[in-house]
């Protein structure tokens, strides 16, 4: 089997351990130089990063593979995923490219890219790119000396995505009179996002703004939805926006402190959309990680639930195929696929935003709308990714549980794209149940996976 660099969502690794390493990031520039690179005029492509302190050594090793093989490089510093996204389209490059490793602690970094209609790139042309990398006698094409890249830092980049991000609400509202709190998990959007709501006439209350360089998605962000829940009630605040290190989840609280992830907040928007007949055949489009309820509401309301393999990119892949305007996943990566072509959490808040004022009740009225069935994910640590089919004894595990649940629950196990670990995931109609199998089925990954 070939080794592929790529995972779900891009590289992806610990600072400094292969693959992550700048030999590679620099192979990786030219490859992707080599790639990308067309006909006789200037190739461009941009580059973003999120706030980690690797990022310098990444920036500059792909800047010079870029330039080394003939593409101009613009820089644009810290932004969100989806910025680099909206940019690449934007300045018409021929390709996007993100140092960012998602919610991952500090230490870890990760590279993804974007082609010039700002989509995930396909598995076969990361293949293809994969295979220049590694093979070690690989030829480069280098361009003539007067044909290589030159390397620009855009300044007004914070300043045209905040502009985009505006105009993807309507302007007919503005958010004067609301508080809001909202934590940037020290991450790539900790400039532009509080200026997004403070311009739009929003009061904020700012957490996770003030990055160090060791600090993003430590103990805040969306994988920590409990911090802005906290500060909502105790600033009598009307909502909570919590963002990852890139920017492109968001996990939201109500009013009250409520704490709604990316099922709660597709079933408000879906709703919506439907009621105003904006949802191409009434579908949603989800990752089998989605709560059960999800798909139940969806039926309830005359729409249907489309499910895909878990990654934002195989739900942009499915909504393109599809026609479908509206897609995310659990785990808050939302696509509005009318507005932008990957996920984006200040994008998405702006929506929920814009629905809770055009019908003017508060959040906590419209997010009652979904009651997921009790439902348990945990982490496995593994070695090697084993195939489940070759370990038997945990597959009798899983049917036994299967079983038990009587067709009133779902039983997943996944292995991470970017983590050494298997997912377990369990849900049915009662808390206890779910938890005792959830346990019962992380021994035996632990026992059949090691």
């Amino acid at each position: 089997m070939k080794q592929r660099l790529f995972g779900t969502d891009g590289l992806r690794g610990q600072g400094n351990i292969f693959p992550m390493t700048p030999e590679i990031a620099l192979r990786l520039g030219l490859a992707a130089g080599q790639y990308f690179r067309s006909g006789s005029g200037r190739n461009r492509v941009v580059i973003g990063k999120d706030t980690r302190l690797s990022g310098y050594v990444f920036e500059t090793a792909l800047t010079s593979g870029l330039c080394a093989n003939g593409m101009d490089v613009f820089l644009v510093g810290p932004l969100p995923t989806p910025a680099i996204s909206f940019l690449t389209r934007n300045m018409r490059a021929d390709l996007g490219v993100v140092i960012s490793a998602s919610h991952n602690p500090f230490m870890d970094n990760g590279i993804k890219f974007f082609d010039r209609e700002g989509f995930k790139l396909p598995d076969a042309v990361e293949d293809e790119i994969s295979e220049l990398v590694l093979t070690a006698d690989s030829r480069w094409e280098y361009p003539a000396p007067e044909q290589i890249g030159k390397a620009h830092r855009i300044v007004d980049a914070q300043g045209r995505y905040i502009v985009y991000l505006k105009n993807s609400f309507s302007p007919k509202l503005t958010l004067d009179g609301l508080k809001i709190v909202l934590d940037c998990a020290n991450g790539a959007a900790y400039g532009v996002a509080p200026s997004v709501l403070e311009e739009l006439g929003a009061t904020v209350v700012r957490v996770g703004t003030k990055p160090d360089g060791l600090n993003i998605n430590h103990k805040c962000g969306s994988l920590y939805p409990e911090v802005i829940s906290h500060i909502v009630v105790d600033e009598d605040a009307d909502m909570g926006i919590a963002l990852d290190g890139d920017a492109d989840r968001l996990i939201v609280c109500d009013e009250k402190g409520r704490i709604l992830d990316g099922d709660q907040i597709m079933a408000l928007c879906a709703l919506e959309m439907m009621e105003k007949g904006r949802l191409p055949g009434n579908m949603l489009v989800a990752t089998v990680m989605s709560n059960m309820a999800l798909e139940l509401f969806m039926l309830e309301h005359g729409g249907r639930l489309l499910r895909t393999a878990v990654g934002d990119r195989y739900v942009v892949e499915a909504m393109r195929r599809e026609g479908a305007s509206l897609g995310g996943e659990q785990s808050g990566h939302l696509v509005f696929m009318d507005h932008s072509t990957t996920g984006d959490g200040l994008l998405a808040a702006l929506q929920l935003l814009r629905i809770m004022l055009e019908k003017q009740r508060p959040l906590s009225e419209l997010a009652g709308l979904l009651e997921p069935f009790p439902q348990e994910l945990r982490n496995v640590h593994v070695e090697r990714k084993i195939p489940f089919e070759q370990a038997p004894g945990l597959q009798a595990e899983v049917d036994r549980v299967e079983r038990d649940l009587r067709g009133k629950g779902r039983v997943l196990l996944r292995y991470s794209g970017t983590e050494a670990v298997c997912r377990v995931m369990v849900e049915g109609p009662d808390d206890e149940v779910v938890r005792r199998h959830v346990e019962t089925l992380v021994q035996a990954c632990e026992k059949f996976l090691r």
